[in-house]
């Protein structure tokens, strides 16, 4: 029977928010993955965005591959948190960082779900 249990994202400093300082590949570190190929981490992310116009958000999915591990969401000014990974799986040292078009104005938060079988 699998286990799940609810971490913190690798990348933040005590569960807060982590903000995006790079503007192109390879972004901030977001999250790792353990190194191993049996436990998956179900990554739920959110985005806060303190500026005043939307900024593009780039999210890479465990590599720079496009379109495979790039996801890219506009991320509306003011606006509260923006729901940007719904729970998707990783395995294996995975990482997954982010880019902005905009740097130190968007903010992730988010936790992992780490599923042993």
């Amino acid at each position: 029977m699998a286990t799940y249990e609810k971490v913190s994202l690798s990348g933040a400093d005590h569960g807060l928010g982590i903000m995006v300082h790079v503007d192109v590949t390879l972004g901030t570190v977001i999250h790792t993955t353990p190194n191993n190929t049996t436990d998956w981490d179900e990554v739920w992310l959110w985005a806060v965005n303190t500026h005043t116009a939307t900024i593009l958000l780039t999210i890479e999915w465990g590599g720079v591959s496009v379109p495979a591990n790039v996801i890219t969401v506009g991320i509306p000014a003011q606006q509260g948190l923006i729901l940007v990974v719904p729970g998707l799986v990783l395995q294996d040292a995975k990482v997954v960082t982010a880019f902005a078009a905009t740097i130190d104005k968007i903010s992730i938060s988010g936790f992992v779900n780490r599923i042993t079988p």
